[in-house]
């Protein structure tokens, strides 16, 4: 054998029995990714068009066949509800940031989150655990945060979807518009989903310690409470989606926290949009008719949001308030929502505490 063929097969038998280098890398991130609905950049007609499209436009808010809705969509509701939508958001614009309160809310949320984790909460470091916020709708997006998170290193992500009952509207669409990002990366963090928290008992402890909390702080006491959740289509419950049990789950449960009868406590639905029929009782007809009936004193909590937004400071606070004072009734008082309180920032931790075992 030529000393050539003996070196070559001395590299051959070393390539075959040394074992492989491995590329030293420093240890994977975990991210946290807090999602909430979506906002508008601003209340102008064009800004609130885009987010009016986006959000009209994803197939799991509206089910209405595509060319139908497609007429519908741009023939009639993005030429006209642009403008009073914005009108709406005006009245309870963050003038000081220049942004809606459920922008501010859910950033707040994310950053004491962070702070939480480097001081300890997971016995970790927040070099470890990195939080990030993102709106299924608007700035900043899903995909954004994603990003965000994996040019930091992240690895491994926990979305957490802050819809304490699940809806394919909400909890299934900010899942979707995840997958949709992961699906362009060639190097996918591995996915982590935070289920539903509609009967966890930090949930309900914290909901009716805030409740609680903000009764006592009233001139008056209510006669009546409501529960008003978001409105979906009745035909999303026919279909199979659980938001209404978990809904009236968690309205049960909360009563019973607060020792009240059938007879002063009623979970109700609100938001309704087009002529279809939605899950009821309404929340505005109840209104109407509770003051109607007598009913001087009322108090409505909205336990389906983990921030106050529109549909909670402007539709509760003022648009039904007026309707509870024009049919007959005298005061009625909005109770406010976790939003970034001690409260609502146990609730999100003891979520993301659960979530992330086995990671951290």
């Amino acid at each position: 054998m030529t000393s050539h063929s003996a070196n070559l097969a001395i590299l051959t038998e070393a390539s075959f029995s040394a074992p492989p280098r491995l590329n030293a890398r420093t240890p994977g991130k975990v991210g946290v990714l807090l999602s909430n609905l979506g906002t508008p950049d601003a209340t102008d007609f064009w800004s609130m068009r885009r987010y009016l499209s986006e959000f009209l436009s994803d197939r799991r808010v509206i089910e209405t066949p595509r060319p139908l809705w497609f007429f519908i969509l741009n023939g009639f509701i993005l030429t006209s509800r642009p403008a009073r939508k914005g009108q709406d958001y005006a009245r309870i614009w963050n003038q000081e940031r220049d942004e809606s309160p459920l922008k501010t809310t859910t950033r707040a949320q994310a950053e004491k989150l962070q702070a939480a984790i480097g001081a300890g909460l997971l016995g970790t470091t927040s070099a470890e655990v990195i939080v990030d916020w993102g709106m299924r709708y608007g700035n900043p997006s899903l995909k954004s945060a994603i990003d965000r998170l994996t040019q930091q290193g992240c690895d491994r992500l926990l979305l957490v979807p802050l819809y304490p009952q699940y809806s394919a509207a909400t909890h299934a669409s900010a899942c979707d518009k995840v997958f949709e990002a992961l699906a362009s990366m060639r190097r996918q963090p591995t996915l982590r989903v935070a289920a539903p928290y509609y009967d966890d008992p930090s949930y309900i402890e914290e909901s009716t310690r805030s409740i609680t909390r903000c009764l006592g702080e009233l001139d008056f006491e209510p006669q009546m409470i409501l529960a008003s959740f978001h409105g979906m289509p009745a035909a999303t419950k026919l279909k199979g989606d659980p938001y209404y049990e978990q809904c009236q789950r968690t309205g049960e449960l909360i009563r019973l926290q607060l020792g009240l009868s059938r007879e002063q406590f009623s979970v109700t639905f609100q938001s309704r949009f087009g002529s279809a029929e939605w899950l009821k009782p309404y929340t505005d007809e109840t209104v109407k008719a509770l003051a109607a009936s007598g009913v001087k004193r009322l108090a409505i909590l909205t336990p389906g949001f983990a921030a106050d937004c529109l549909e909670t400071i402007e539709e509760i606070g003022q648009e039904n308030a007026d309707y509870f004072r024009a049919a007959g009734g005298e005061k009625l008082a909005r109770i406010v929502c976790l939003n970034a309180s001690e409260s609502g920032m146990r609730v999100i931790e003891g979520i993301v505490r659960r979530e992330l075992q086995g990671w951290v």
